[in-house]
């Protein structure tokens, strides 16, 4: 792991990817004044609930970078929260790289763990994950 911090102008961002469940974002983050687009929309459009928005500024507030970096995001996959909290570990891993001595606050807050949850496949000869035909006896 490097110990100075990355740099990075417009022409070279700096890139972190974050992933949950079946969602995956591929963050670029880059000096600004606190744009955030994803998939070219804005944060405000995209996101219609607000704790998945407050879930993707809470690693920019908690560093308080949230009007230092422009934040571009591309996305695909999964649903509104699993996209949420991918954006979040993406942006969690670029300010990591932008500046190291910000790890520690973004560790504290559980921003770097990736969450490891996925959805269980479904077996052969059976109606799903778990749910199974119903048994008779005669």
């Amino acid at each position: 792991m490097a110990d100075t911090a990355v740099e990075f102008s417009k022409a070279h961002p700096i890139w972190g990817t974050g992933r949950r469940k079946s969602a995956v974002a591929r963050v670029r983050l880059m000096p600004g004044n606190g744009k955030i687009l994803i998939n070219k929309r804005e944060v405000n459009n995209y996101f219609t609930e607000e704790k998945d928005r407050q879930s993707v500024l809470s690693p920019l507030i908690a560093t308080d970078t949230l009007t230092a970096y422009d934040v571009g995001v591309n996305l695909k996959g999964g649903g509104t929260t699993g996209q949420a909290d991918a954006v979040k570990l993406g942006i969690a891993r670029a300010l990591r790289k932008v500046d190291p001595s910000l790890e520690q606050t973004l560790r504290e807050g559980k921003f770097l763990t990736r969450d490891p949850r996925m959805v269980e496949r479904k077996k052969y000869g059976q109606k799903g994950a778990r749910k199974r035909f119903q048994f008779s006896k005669r």
